[in-house]
């Protein structure tokens, strides 16, 4: 870049961004005079570090935008990089593992759900959660005591023809098909808020009252129900009871840092009651000070989040140590929030002991983040949201059939179908099948004739519809699959393929495949059904194939019809045990005499 340009620069607050040779953006800052800030990159400064050094070597141009103040560079500082996401600055990237809960209050049936981010929409937001302790507890109560819907049905107006498996199993009274009010579904919600704002004691003498007046009327039922809610809050209540802090709504951030990667922590207290804490990884931090740290983090954090963030600031920011955007910072989020929102950094006392708390918090992620990979349980409730909203399906998935198609060179062709049940095998549900056309190996027409007799079987003998149809393939098994569900009248059936090769999901309404993360447990659930079906199928080839050979090894024998090899095999299990049997054994069988048997044992290789 041409230096001498340098001095053309504006001496207002603005923002700067570098760009290399293709345009691409590097940095983004902000100043409070462009030109003095800008000019300072390219002075000669032995003491820069190596990533200032790179950065300079690469720039090529600068563009800058002059604005009105410091708090408005600050804001369009923290938007520019969330757009650009330029690699010379600190990558900040939010743990995933601590979500919100929402209660979809717009909806005429609400739903109570997991979510990462905060839109203005009119929910009722909760937390954000650890994805142990608090959340966990409450998405319990909620969904299992509770019986909040889980589907996407948009309730009235769209419905399904018949109620999912959770109503079978009692985790939903159906509201889709209309077995239950909205009133009464409404009295539940504001049940369920009150649960997740903390209020559960008069929640608790509620459902005692009710429990007592179930058991006095011998409706024992529901009282076990209220009494299994009773039990539920109890212990969301001592959770909360351990975790009452002093003082009413405040965020308390805490940082650490292990070389290159550092970690922040925002632990949220709301009503004096710690629900949990968020929390976020770098990258790239290089040379950077933790005031340059928590500089940058509070900025991204509280400004890069759009109106949404506004949402739930508190009145106060308590910080571990002073940063210089803190006074600017401050302003701009009392001007959004329409209240004063003091950031400060505490001297003593209980607000000490929070941050230390943060702060510790903070490096016991950075701990985790090294020695952890992402681990699934495959079989939890949560590994079924995630499929739920990867798949954008309407229902969770609860039951789900996967089908595959095995064969030998074209030779015993066969189709599997295993059923998984809330994220678990159900093998008595598993099927499989010899494929009856004589196409060979079209893998597309076995597909659908495999999945034409296992859900008309389904649909003759009243049994439970699959949520979820997975096939082991890609765009023409699903098409073939398509069409079956169409031609049965189940088109509400949910469809999916997953192909072997790119791990590819392909949708019937979506043009090209999904790409999942290879981390996501949702796509650890597809391929661990998906593999079952592919282990079942193979299995029972094997066993027709090597059921083949033994047979066709008997056939060679002279007087030895189907019937008398059906005889030897069930007398003996085996060539090899027909091979080591006496003759006087062998004759025994009904059909065959001695001299039969001699000649059995001749032609298996003993004279």
């Amino acid at each position: 870049m041409d230096s001498a340009n340098l001095h053309t620069l504006p001496t207002r607050p603005g923002v700067y961004l570098f760009r290399d040779a293709s345009e691409d953006v590097l940095y983004v800052g902000k100043a409070k005079s462009l030109r003095s800030r800008v000019r300072s990159y390219f002075r000669t400064d032995p003491a820069a570090s190596l990533k200032t050094r790179e950065l300079v070597r690469r720039i090529e141009s600068v563009e800058t935008i002059v604005v009105g103040s410091e708090a408005e560079a600050l804001i369009l500082e923290a938007n520019l990089i969330k757009e650009h996401r330029p690699r010379f600055n600190l990558q900040l990237r939010d743990d995933k593992r601590y979500p919100y809960i929402k209660v979809t209050l717009d909806e005429t049936f609400p739903r109570v759900l997991v979510t990462r981010r905060i839109r203005n929409d009119g929910a009722r937001y909760f937390g954000p959660f650890t994805s142990v302790g608090p959340m966990r507890q409450a998405l319990d109560v909620v969904k299992r005591l509770y019986t909040v819907r889980s589907c996407r049905y948009a309730l009235p107006d769209e419905a399904p023809a018949r109620p999912c498996l959770d109503y079978h199993i009692g985790r939903c009274r159906a509201p889709c098909v209309g077995l239950q009010t909205p009133e009464s579904y409404g009295e539940m919600i504001d049940e369920v808020i009150r649960v997740l704002e903390g209020d559960t004691d008069e929640v608790q003498r509620e459902a005692e009252v009710r429990m007592t007046r179930a058991a006095s009327e011998l409706r024992f039922e529901e009282a076990a129900r209220h009494r299994t809610v009773m039990e539920g809050l109890d212990t969301i209540a001592r959770q909360q009871r351990v975790q009452q802090v002093q003082g009413g709504d405040r965020d308390v951030i805490g940082v650490a840092r292990d070389g290159d990667v550092g970690a922040a922590v925002v632990m949220k207290v709301r009503k004096g009651t710690l629900l949990g804490r968020e929390s976020h990884r770098f990258t790239g931090l290089a040379d950077e000070e933790e005031g340059q740290l928590l500089d940058s983090f509070t900025s991204r954090y509280y400004l890069g989040r759009g109106t949404a963030g506004w949402i739930d600031l508190p009145a106060e920011i308590i910080v571990p140590r002073d940063f210089p955007d803190s006074p600017v910072l401050a302003e701009v989020l009392s001007d959004r929030a329409d209240r004063a929102v003091r950031i400060h950094r505490p001297a003593r006392g209980e607000k000490k002991r929070l941050v230390e708390l943060a702060n510790e918090n903070a490096r016991h992620v950075l701990e985790e983040a090294r020695r952890q990979t992402s681990r699934t349980d495959e079989g939890s409730d949560m590994a079924l949201y995630e499929l739920q909203e990867r798949l954008d399906l309407k229902v969770v998935p609860r039951l789900i059939l996967c089908f595959d198609i095995s064969h030998h060179q074209g030779t015993e062709v066969v189709g599997s179908a295993v059923a998984f049940e809330s994220g678990e095998p159900k093998r008595a549900e598993y099927r499989h099948m010899r494929i009856k056309g004589s196409w060979g190996n079209d893998d597309v027409r076995s597909m659908e004739e495999v999945v034409r007799r296992t859900l008309r079987r389904r649909v003759t003998e009243e049994r439970l519809l699959p949520d979820l149809v997975l096939i082991d393939g890609g765009k023409a098994q699903l098409a073939a699959t398509a069409r079956v569900v169409e031609e049965l009248g189940l088109s509400d059936i949910a469809l999916a393929g997953l192909a072997k090769r790119q791990e590819e999901i392909f949708l019937p309404e979506r043009p090209a495949p999904l790409h999942l993360s290879r981390r996501d447990p949702a796509l650890h659930l597809l391929q661990r059904i998906r593999n079952e079906a592919h282990r079942f199928a193979i299995s029972y080839n094997r066993k027709l194939r090597k059921r083949r050979t033994i047979r066709s090894e008997l056939e060679e024998i002279p007087g030895v019809g189907p019937k008398r090899q059906k005889a030897l095999l069930s007398r003996f299990g085996s060539v090899r045990g027909i091979r080591e049997a006496a003759p006087e054994e062998i004759a025994r069988v009904p059909g065959l005499s001695e001299g039969l048997a001699h000649r059995v044992l001749a032609y298996l290789g003993r004279s």
